[in-house]
């Protein structure tokens, strides 16, 4: 399975005391990969909100494995994890130009309708917009 990379560079407000980049700033760089992935496919949180829906997040994880400093050139890798629910599961990598990599991490999105009443299956007109996103990052790269 492929990836949408999204590219970043760490800004002088991002970093902290210690000269690395602050880790919250790690959830916040995911959110612009996965709008940015979602917004290809009509699924970013405008789009989904034009379409009737919302998709708040109810799991986060992440991992630490390197730190980013200033100036630093990032990229954020960004793809979705298959589910049976009316759930989207993004999986993120942030990693350097060279490769090296600094965080992992995993968003969970129930979707729910504006009111917020949480679907148990996923609306037609998403499921449309999740199965486009899932063919695109399944098909090959030549």
């Amino acid at each position: 399975m492929r990836y949408h990379e999204t590219l970043l560079t760490v800004r002088f407000n991002e970093v902290d005391a210690y000269q690395v980049a602050w880790h919250g700033h790690y959830v916040a760089w995911m959110e612009v990969g996965r709008n940015d992935l979602a917004g290809r496919f009509g699924l970013d949180a405008a789009q989904l909100s034009e379409a009737g829906y919302l998709g708040p997040v109810v799991g986060l994880e992440v991992k630490y494995h390197s730190p980013a400093r200033f100036k630093d050139e990032i990229i954020v890798r960004t793809s979705l994890r298959p589910s049976d629910t009316a759930t989207l599961i993004f999986v993120n990598e942030i990693v350097t130009g060279t490769g090296r990599r600094l965080a992992s991490g995993v968003t969970t999105h129930v979707l729910t309708d504006l009111n917020g009443v949480l679907q148990f299956r996923m609306p037609p007109e998403v499921e449309e917009r999740v199965r486009a996103m899932t063919d695109w990052l399944e098909a090959e790269v030549s």
